[in-house]
């Protein structure tokens, strides 16, 4: 196709796997199966802190954003991407794509200040234990998290609308499975320096500051820590922040890994190497969401007393 300056494009083309098809059956039932572990682990996470009053604390509040946050995230790609496996080379509107780009954008970034909110709860929580039901009031984490949510939804509006003002021409095609940001500011036939100044700005809210004050609420929890006499006491204290700390390192290595790693100058292999890019970041995109809730409940506690709680009441009621 040449590119024409009076007919702009009006739909986008996933090339996804459709060079290799005996792939796309392998990949669509390995998501597949991911995209269900997501929804029922999270599910039963969720389900779980609403059904028990001692979990209506403060990080069991944010735990359970997080968890709806993976949901929504997953949800509004996986089954695109489930359908490209299916059907190869798949034609999405440019409305539709615009879409489906707000929605991961936003719970992305949603998610980025969340795990920042979660660093302070627990920063809080060991370095001012006496008075943490006081800070830490409902008061103080609803906003918190409505906050998170409203600056991931306004981020995602401001980069969506400079995207959607873009001129897209003749190259119609994503050497991806979804409508990434990225992926599409590279099919613009026009000057993208205003899109890149917006998401360098983008990253240093959603994800240089949330990671800064990770780092800094860890480096007084550590410090707290050491100070605690007994080795009990250490390992106790740990315990509480140990599963944020892991999705944390989970989360923020998959982006770093995505997004910092060296590009090939090689013309011949960009498009594979496109193909194997979006391979990573789909992986990346459903594994922390499929983690997370083994994390949090595989070690804790809390939530295995809670579940039990749930199974025996359950069965207790179908039993009369």
């Amino acid at each position: 196709m040449e590119r024409t300056n009076d007919s702009l494009l009006t739909e986008f083309v996933l090339v996804g796997l459709s060079a290799h098809p005996k792939l796309q059956t392998v990949f669509f039932v390995l998501v597949l199966w991911m995209y269900l572990m997501i929804l029922l682990g999270n599910g039963v996470l969720i389900s779980v802190i609403i059904y028990d009053s001692h979990l209506h604390t403060p990080m069991y509040f944010f735990l359970c954003n997080l968890s709806f946050l993976d949901i929504c995230y997953t949800t509004s790609s996986v089954p695109l991407i489930l359908d490209s496996f299916l059907t190869g080379r798949k034609r999405v509107s440019l409305s539709g794509c615009m879409v489906q780009m707000f929605l991961s954008f936003a719970m992305g970034a949603t998610e980025c200040v969340i795990l920042g909110m979660m660093a302070l709860d627990r920063y809080v929580a060991i370095c001012y234990p006496l008075r943490y039901p006081i800070i830490m009031s409902k008061g103080t984490y609803v906003p918190m998290a409505a906050g998170s949510w409203v600056a991931g939804l306004v981020d995602s509006v401001v980069q969506t609308s400079l995207t959607t003002q873009l001129p897209f021409c003749a190259n119609n095609v994503i050497n991806h499975f979804v409508c990434e940001i990225l992926a599409i500011l590279k099919l613009a036939c026009a000057d993208i320096s205003i899109n890149v100044i917006s998401m360098a700005g983008s990253n240093l809210i959603v994800l240089v500051i949330p990671l800064l004050v990770i780092s800094i609420s860890y480096v007084f929890i550590v410090a707290t820590i050491l100070r605690i006499p007994s080795t009990e006491g250490k390992c106790k204290a740990f315990s509480t922040c140990s599963a944020h700390l892991t999705v944390v390192i989970i989360f923020y290595g998959t982006i770093f890994f995505m997004y910092t790693k060296p590009k090939s100058k090689n013309s011949v292999g960009t498009d594979n190497q496109d193909i194997v890019e979006a391979l990573i970041s789909l992986f990346c995109g459903v594994m922390t969401p499929m983690l997370n809730p083994l994390i949090y409940s595989v070690r804790n506690k809390d939530v295995k007393t809670a579940m039990k709680n749930m199974l025996g009441r359950k069965n207790f009621s179908e039993g009369i």
